[in-house]
């Protein structure tokens, strides 16, 4: 009986310090600010207006997005790396469409997103946001350096 406990209790522990850990890593990526909350789904299927199929809920993942220069990086919510799982440089994103969530999207993104389809070198990226972070992200796009290419459509 006190094994068991003491099993349980253990198995309690280390999930309070899993939940902590995302936690204290979320703030570590906060910490130098410019961050969003932002689900990203990569090589996304075309639209239905671009000849694609209807778009699905399916192959979102929520993260955290960071501007760093001219790059976002874009962190997964839930996982432990210390390192962006996508880096999406400026120069290499041209805006394809905005758009509201459609079908089973509404129930994977957040209640506010719009999505907008941008193509980075060739793959088709879809990113989810609110409507003020997607204001904040057209305007880093448009604010480019002389030069630089960039169509926000």
């Amino acid at each position: 009986m006190v094994l068991a406990l003491l099993l349980c209790g253990a198995v309690l522990l280390l999930a309070l310090v899993g939940l902590f850990a995302f936690g204290v890593r979320r703030r570590l990526i906060q910490r130098s600010g410019g961050t969003f909350d932002c689900n990203l789904r990569w090589e996304a299927p075309a639209s239905p207006e671009e000849g694609g199929a209807e778009p699905k809920g399916k192959g979102w993942a929520y993260g955290v997005a960071r501007y760093n220069g001219d790059r976002i990086e874009w962190f997964r919510v839930f996982s432990y790396a210390p390192r962006p799982r996508r880096m999406l440089e400026r120069d290499g994103i041209e805006v394809l469409e905005r758009r509201h969530p459609q079908g089973e999207e509404e129930l994977a993104l957040l209640s506010d997103a719009l999505i907008l389809a941008c193509s980075l070198r060739g793959t088709r990226v879809e990113l989810a946001m609110s409507e003020d972070a997607l204001t904040g992200f057209l305007a880093w796009l448009e604010a480019a350096p002389p030069g630089q290419r960039v169509n926000v459509a």
